[in-house]
């Protein structure tokens, strides 16, 4: 009666993500981020100085997450928040030198959390791109 759970493609996907981010929270730790900050930091890793809007756009948070989240980073020094020239309303998000010499220690955390999912590099790039195809196709 019902579909099976273990046929699911959003369940496979659900359970395998709350493992996967739980499986960072260790290797975070020192560098004092959530999985969610990383995502961020991550994203201001490979384009620095984005609009909020923009940021929130890329890692596919609402604005309103956004905030408290770039609140705690910015008070951990990673990064400033300042208004945009001429803009009363958008803010820009730019890394700080802490937040930029922390990348070389992400990649370690990175390559750690891979190693731990048993994938190959080749399998991590099948799956980086199966995802990208569901997403593609729900948006």
């Amino acid at each position: 009666m019902g579909p099976e759970l273990d046929k699911q493609v959003c369940y496979a996907l659900y359970s395998t993500s709350s493992q996967v981010t739980q499986a960072y929270r260790s290797l975070l730790e020192p560098l004092k981020l959530t999985y969610p900050q990383f995502v961020v930091m991550m994203a201001l890793w490979e384009n620095d100085n984005v609009t909020v809007t923009e940021l929130a756009k890329t890692v596919g948070l609402s604005k309103s997450t956004m905030t408290p989240l770039l609140k705690r980073l910015e008070v951990l020094g990673y990064i400033t928040r300042e208004f945009e020239l001429g803009s009363e309303r958008q803010k820009n998000v730019a890394l700080t030198a802490l937040g930029k010499s922390i990348a070389s220690d992400a990649e370690i955390v990175a390559e750690k959390a891979l190693c731990a999912t048993n994938l190959s590099n080749e399998e991590a790039k099948q799956l980086i791109s199966l995802c990208k195809k569901v997403q593609q196709a729900l948006v």
